[in-house]
């Protein structure tokens, strides 16, 4: 079988479009449609094959979805770090974790590309669904690595093909008809969903890792939870570049969807230093 290739063609949303997009999600992103972040942060956390006492950074960590299990797997001498740049999603974050008694993770405001540790500070990094964000994703890739231990875990998360239909292309089609300017018809997103496509990235960084599919339906009550995902979700940057009139359009569009079930197929790539 022909191994897909990685290549950057799109540039991606500025890390500002990014930290905007996701402070505006916060208030949404942990409402009862958009469970599934815990349900994929519990999973990444058992394909990283953690032990107590382990330490873990977690880089895209929004509301702690994956951090806080990490935390108690590792606890409870091991220590958890969450880096995002949404300082809204952190505060959910920290307001979780103490309501948890989780105690041993710390959440930072921080860009992953502007922060420093020491080489071989972590026997884990994670990041779920977040490296399709940055624009240099192999360098990303390689300086997570530099950080891992010898025997340390690498595990990133992201989605598989066809994820969110038949809901997504509603709501693309939707947006495209009033502000065609906002569909991007090539997002990093879509480029890893490929089959083999992360762990080719992976390799251009220079590191060898295995990817590992899973295929998942997530119900919906009605319609309207499709509406509150984008919501509390990265389309929430496109959305608020509406108009009222505009807005109100997509969401008709949306609410019209007679499905109650999404696709969300998930592919953990994930790579063992040596």
């Amino acid at each position: 079988m022909r191994r897909a290739r990685y290549t950057r063609r799109v540039t991606p949303p500025s890390k500002q479009q990014i930290a905007d997009a996701f402070t505006a999600a916060a208030d949404l992103h942990d409402a009862p449609p958009l469970r599934f972040f815990t349900t994929f942060g519990e999973r990444t956390v058992e394909r990283a094959g953690l032990k107590s006492g382990e330490y873990v950074l977690d880089v895209c960590c929004g509301s702690g979805t994956t951090a806080i299990p990490a935390a108690r797997t590792v606890a409870p001498s091991g220590r958890v770090i969450g880096l995002d740049l949404a300082a809204p999603l952190l505060e959910l974050a920290r307001a979780k974790a103490a309501a948890a008694s989780v105690s041993n993770v710390e959440f930072r405001q921080a860009d992953f590309d502007q922060v420093f540790f020491r080489p071989q500070s972590f026997n884990a990094v994670v990041c779920q669904f977040g490296i399709f964000f940055f624009p240099d994703m192999p360098a990303t890739l390689a300086k997570m690595w530099r950080f891992l231990r010898p025997g340390g875990r690498l595990v990133t998360t992201t989605w598989g093909p066809g994820a969110f239909e038949p809901a997504q292309p509603i709501f693309f089609e939707a947006l495209r008809r009033e502000r065609p300017d906002l569909e991007q018809s090539l997002s990093a997103r879509r480029q890893l969903s490929e089959p083999g496509s992360v762990a080719q990235l992976f390799a251009t960084a220079g590191i060898e890792a295995h990817e590992y599919p899973e295929d998942h339906d997530h119900p919906l009550e009605s319609a309207e939870d499709w509406w509150t995902i984008c919501l509390g979700s990265s389309y929430r940057g496109r959305i608020d570049q509406l108009t009222e009139e505009q807005r109100s359009r997509v969401r008709d569009a949306c609410l019209a969807m007679t499905a109650r079930s999404i696709r969300m197929p998930v592919v953990y790539t994930i790579a063992q230093k040596g």
